[in-house]
């Protein structure tokens, strides 16, 4: 359980300029005052993460959300009231009030209200929305955990222990900026949800979490289509077809499932020392998309 007096400290050092991890539904978030340049510089040379790679910015509000972009059309208001809180960022023209460092240099700023009562509590006791991409280092599995953190940063930084995640892999990031809306990043929300406001299409925009290779074990870790498994020791991960291996692992056969286990199970595999990880390739439907998107680029 946090404190109130956890959740003071971990604000205060925010409002200086310091780095937090703190939960969110989606994956642990390592946190900085998203309005301070020079803070927003220490997350990326902590994660070793490229400046040409934008952040997400966390808020507490509606108001405080609108306050950072230059415009709020009504497709941004009508997703923002269905699926706030929750696992959807934003993409929108910024505010000049947001640096260039958040935005790599973009005039857009992608944006999200997280589910999760430690986030909302830190960003509202900070008093300032807080720019926040997953607590790891660059290009490796998100935290689900605060002892992924830990692994990950050791005690170079404050950690809120807010328990296991729940929805496993990061948000969606649909952009409003242009004439169309653009999918930039599939996540748990499925396309049918967002097409009940918008027609998204698929886009190669820069955003959160989209180079070839992210999310990746410290394991090699390729996708299995046929009854071929990678040779030596190898932990296999399957919905619907199990194969003979040292370590074999059914996965939850929903997407909200799947993707609230994926990178705990990835995790302690990397703990356990095998040669490979091969993964059973998820069904190739929209509600899937999210999950399969997570696999593909922890394979490259």
């Amino acid at each position: 359980m946090i404190t109130p007096d956890q959740i003071a400290l971990a604000a205060r050092a925010i409002r200086e300029g310091g780095l937090v991890a703190f939960p969110t539904e989606t994956v642990y978030g390592l946190g900085a005052n998203a309005l301070d340049a020079s803070a927003v510089r220490r997350i990326f040379r902590l994660k070793g993460r490229p400046s040409t790679s934008p952040l997400i910015v966390h808020v507490d509000t509606i108001d405080m959300a609108r306050s950072l972009v230059a415009a709020w059309p009504a497709a941004a208001d009508e997703l923002a009231r269905r699926h706030w809180p929750g696992p959807l960022t934003l993409v929108l023209p910024k505010q000049p009030v947001v640096p260039g460092e958040v935005t790599a240099g973009l005039d857009t700023v992608g944006i999200r209200m997280p589910a999760h009562p430690v986030a909302l509590d830190l960003i509202r006791a900070a008093g300032l929305p807080i720019a926040a991409p997953s607590a790891n280092r660059f290009t490796q599995l998100s935290p689900t955990t605060a002892a992924h953190v830990r692994d990950a940063f050791g005690d170079s930084i404050p950690i809120l222990d807010g328990g296991p995640t729940q929805v496993g892999i990061e948000s969606a990031v649909l952009s409003l900026a242009g004439d169309e809306p653009v999918l930039l990043r599939p996540g748990i929300i499925p396309f049918a949800e967002l097409r009940r406001i918008t027609e998204p299409t698929a886009g190669a925009h820069p955003s959160p979490g989209m180079h070839e290779r992210h999310y990746s074990p410290r394991t090699p870790l390729a996708i299995v289509d046929g009854d071929l498994l990678p040779a030596g020791r190898v932990a296999y991960l399957y919905i619907r077809r199990p194969l003979h291996a040292a370590r074999v692992i059914p996965m939850p056969a929903t997407p909200e499932g799947y993707a609230a286990a994926l990178y705990s199970t990835l995790h302690q595999l990397d703990r356990e020392g095998f040669d490979s990880i091969a993964v059973e390739r998820v069904p190739a439907t929209a509600p899937w998309a999210g999950v399969a998107d997570r696999i593909e680029r922890a394979a490259k």
